[in-house]
């Protein structure tokens, strides 16, 4: 059986791994087993976070839209129920973005809903 020489191989993969985690601390950046390691957790913790600015994000619309909503008189949950009742079907991505940049559109809106 021919003889396999590793070396070239090894060392690229393991530069690219200490590429991947260049800027954790202490031995994470440095030491090969630990960086992998390290790149394994970094990677998951970045999966889950994808997943909680969903999260985190929904949350400031709706905290927007609860703010503009009590200074026109109507609580949050009020509103949201109008606007099922009226069969409009504007996000609430959409509604914040309102409450921010166009404050009047999102006046009128609320006036026709109550």
């Amino acid at each position: 059986m021919a003889r396999v020489k590793r070396g070239v191989v090894s060392r690229r993969k393991h530069n690219k791994l200490l590429g991947k985690t260049k800027g954790f601390r202490g031995t994470k950046s440095k030491l090969i087993r630990v960086a992998h390691e390290a790149a394994l957790h970094a990677d998951a913790y970045a999966y889950h976070g994808r997943k909680l600015r969903k999260r985190d994000m929904r949350a400031l619309w709706i905290v927007r839209i609860s703010e503009a909503a009590k200074k026109e008189g109507i609580s949050y949950s009020r509103l949201i129920n109008n606007f099922k009742k009226a069969k409009i079907e504007v996000d609430r991505k959409i509604l914040a973005d309102l409450v921010v940049n166009d404050l009047q559109t999102f006046q009128k809106i609320v006036k026709s809903v109550k």
